[in-house]
């Protein structure tokens, strides 16, 4: 085989990306002052000296880029920025940099702010049109629609079926979608059945193919069924199966589905706890696409002014990565019913007229002992077992003395940035395990490492 000759240009290029991977600020500038080109050229996977400082953490080499006008928003192969890659790999210190801009935004709320977590059960697929809710001729017309997609849950299990990852080494799960054709209106109208209404899949704007006008995005519903309803299905898939019990078997879902299930669990474990009025114990009847209850007594309290039995309720749970006064060590427990193991982050239900910031000092020193000063929302997770929302903190430790309270956790205890980097990045055979990556705790942990990665 005969080489391939490389062009003088092609050599140097290699050269100064070769220098940029290995952080050589001295050479890296020299070679810009003489070929200030080679800022934005890119060499193998359309990777640019951006894309790679950001990948290795060079941040005086960023820098270096930055001043002398390389552009930022160049994608590789795989259509990833350098600010992609640098928060992919950890370096939030540079992913902060690449983040900042000129504009108004940028001045209200700084860069290190600016950044959203995507957690899981979080993604939004629909536009819920709370709008149409009261609209019940609108309602029966979508559920009658053949364009309409309906998910099945049978005593709040969800109807899945093996996805085409299963074949592989990375075995997944898939909702069942089934159309108005396959719903039997005996099922819909059954006395045990709860329909909800999701909302209409968001449209995705396309400048090479606008959407046609006067179609309307398909809608979905959701509905819980409390006897078998095998009889009154056209299944196409002989694979479908009901997720029993739902937990772990939810985290092989796509993130998409896993945003569904996250709404329509959550209203559908509501009314299956709710079915009689909390105020007057009397029967009620599901209004509004299934996100309102109404009591049938006309004279109950709950139907005079705005009651919060009367619609879903949410209960928020306070998550928190308590990191020691060191900066290099975080606070992590177990409960007994945890995998043989499994260390996770400290959390607990906020309580009645409580801020966010002491329910986390608070439910920190229940369980740990551990005083707590300053609090940091980072982000949140609709957690919907049943319906919780957890809100990410990270909290600095005012004491590091641990005292479990053995009700609530069996241990508690503080482990190394390095120990959780073995655990979570490198992958090498840990002492400990942590929560999957689909839970925020194991988020909350990433975020911690990220905050000043050298990785």
């Amino acid at each position: 085989m005969a080489n391939i000759q490389m062009s003088p240009k092609e050599e140097l290029l290699e050269r100064f990306l070769d220098y940029v991977s290995r952080g050589d600020l001295a050479k890296v500038s020299g070679m810009i002052s003489h070929s200030s080109f080679l800022v934005n050229e890119s060499g193998e996977n359309g990777w640019t000296a951006l894309m790679l400082a950001a990948r290795n953490g060079h941040t005086d080499i960023v820098d270096n880029l930055l001043s002398n006008g390389c552009d930022k928003f160049l994608v590789n192969k795989s259509a990833q920025t350098a600010y992609d890659i640098a928060k992919f790999w950890g370096h939030r210190h540079i992913a902060r940099l690449l983040a900042k801009t000129e504009n108004k935004c940028q001045r209200i709320l700084p860069s290190d702010r600016m950044e959203e977590h995507e957690n899981y059960f979080t993604r939004e697929v629909f536009n819920r049109m709370s709008e149409k809710r009261p609209d019940s001729k609108w309602l029966e017309a979508k559920q009658s629609s053949p364009d309409t997609v309906f998910i099945l849950f049978f005593n709040l299990n969800p109807l899945v079926s093996a996805s085409e990852e299963s074949k592989t080494a990375h075995p997944g799960i898939k909702l069942c979608r089934l159309d108005a054709s396959s719903v039997n209106k005996e099922l819909l109208q059954k006395s045990g059945t709860t329909v909800i209404f999701l909302g209409v899949e968001k449209q995705r704007s396309s400048s090479s193919s606008p959407p046609k006008e006067g179609n309307e995005p398909t809608a979905w519903f959701a509905l819980n069924t409390d006897d078998n309803p095998m009889d009154h299905l056209q299944l196409t898939n002989p694979n479908s199966f009901f997720l029993k019990p739902p937990m772990p078997g939810l985290l092989k879902l796509s993130e998409a589905e896993a945003g569904i299930i996250a709404q329509a669990s959550s209203v559908l474990a509501w009314h299956n706890r709710y079915s009689f009025c909390p105020t007057c114990g009397s029967n009620t009847n599901v209004e509004e696409g299934g996100y309102k209850r109404t009591c049938i007594n006309k004279d109950c309290r709950s139907r005079q002014g705005i009651h919060n039995t009367c619609y879903p309720r949410v209960d928020p749970v306070v998550i928190m990565l308590v990191i020691h006064p060191d900066g290099n060590q975080c606070l992590l427990g177990r409960k007994k019913t945890f995998p043989a193991g499994m260390f996770s982050c400290l959390a607990g239900f906020i309580e009645p007229g409580e801020a966010i910031e002491d329910a986390v000092r608070r439910e920190t020193e229940e369980e740990s002992g551990v005083k707590v000063g300053p609090v940091q929302y980072v982000s949140c997770q609709p957690w919907p077992m049943p319906s919780s929302l957890m809100i990410g903190c990270l909290a600095v430790a005012m004491s590091t003395d641990i005292k479990v309270d053995e009700k609530e956790i069996e241990e508690a205890r503080w482990f190394t940035r390095q120990q959780v980097i073995d655990v979570i990045v490198k992958g090498t055979k840990p002492a400990f395990t942590m929560p999957p990556r689909q839970a925020i705790a194991h988020q909350l942990v990433k975020h911690w490492i990220g905050m000043s990665s050298n990785l």
